[in-house]
């Protein structure tokens, strides 16, 4: 995509071997994962002859129940420790950095103290029983947006707390953990928070109905094939006009053939004629990368721009592009 590898910093639990040749030629950052990717970065830093600068990722308890526990080196257990032992074996890595991601949508704030301060007096440990420099300490994401958790009472305005307390937790833990004129990089990986309200997803209202239990409930023409994140957040909806009736609990249902297609489950909403859009807020984290091809093609995307114009920034699917990478063996065509 053009990114430069010094700019890129190279996560997960499945980083296949020729992209670690990649990233250790282009200098990105490489956060180590598990044990068979030490051994497999030593295999490329022996075939490249030369030492490669790397991260491990770190899991911990910061009182963030449940623990994200599935990746990197567990630190309480010496997990994480034992790692370090194993790199500096080696001898063909160079232990530089430090990561965690302690989560997802995290609304306690002093969970990250925590998380700054364990790991900070990891980089001490490391620092003096390896003689190794931690050059950087990435605390990964987890900030929420101002979306709204599915059972929760208060509004996200009430709930999730601003970026300044976030920040004033991670910079004084930092003050009290860090020894003086210590200053590794801080990396942070907040994209939820940035880009979540940058997007909107406009469906349009194709038929209504009574269920048994009396709700009213509507079909629209976008699904969970399109809002993925629909299963846990209760997205604020906007209707494209004026609608006059009183508002009744409501289920929005999307277009495909699955019971779990549901919009929202109690949307308060006026009687609806087919037609009616209905818009949902904010959508910009997650939805574009999870979306998928069951039973309806994908929409346009379209950026509205600052002077108001609208421009297509991906343009709709069609049958070509399902059918474009299908090859049909040649002992089954037909003559």
């Amino acid at each position: 995509m053009g990114i430069k590898g010094e700019d890129i910093i190279f996560n997960g639990p499945h980083k296949p071997i020729e992209a670690l040749e990649i990233a250790a030629k282009e200098g990105a950052t490489i956060n180590i994962d598990h044990f068979d990717e030490i051994t497999d970065l030593e295999k490329v830093a022996e075939k490249l002859g030369k030492q490669i600068k790397v991260g491990i990722r770190l899991n911990m308890d910061t009182g963030i129940h449940p623990q994200w526990s599935r990746f990197g080196f567990n630190l309480e257990s010496g997990q994480a420790l034992d790692a370090v032992k194993r790199i500096k074996a080696g001898g063909k890595l160079i232990l530089s950095g430090l990561h965690c991601h302690i989560g997802t949508f995290i609304i306690e704030p002093e969970a990250y103290a925590k998380e700054v301060e364990k790991m900070v007096k990891f980089k001490y440990e490391i620092e003096e029983k390896f003689g190794y420099n931690i050059e950087f300490i990435d605390i990964g994401g987890g900030l929420p947006s101002k979306n709204r958790l599915k059972g929760t009472y208060l509004p996200p305005d009430v709930l999730i707390p601003s970026v300044d307390e976030y920040a004033e937790k991670v910079c004084q833990a930092l003050y009290d953990n860090l020894k003086p004129g210590d200053f590794p990089k801080l990396i942070l990986e907040n994209g939820r928070a940035i880009i979540d309200e940058a997007e909107y997803l406009i469906t349009t209202v194709k038929a209504s109905k009574r269920l048994p239990d009396g709700r009213k409930a509507y079909i629209a023409d976008a699904g969970v094939n399109l809002l993925f994140t629909a299963f846990w957040y209760k997205f604020n909806i906007e209707l494209d006009r004026e609608v006059v009736g009183a508002n009744e609990p409501s289920v929005v249902y999307g277009p495909l053939c699955m019971n779990i297609d549901i919009l929202d489950e109690s949307a308060l909403l006026p009687p609806l004629e087919r037609g009616t859009r209905l818009i949902f807020s904010p959508v910009g984290a997650y939805n574009n990368t999870q979306w998928m091809q069951f039973i309806e093609y994908r929409p346009n995307v379209v950026m509205v721009m600052e002077d108001g114009s609208v421009e297509v920034v991906r343009e709709k699917e069609d049958l070509t592009d399902i059918e474009r990478r299908e090859k049909l063996p040649e002992n089954l065509k037909l003559d």
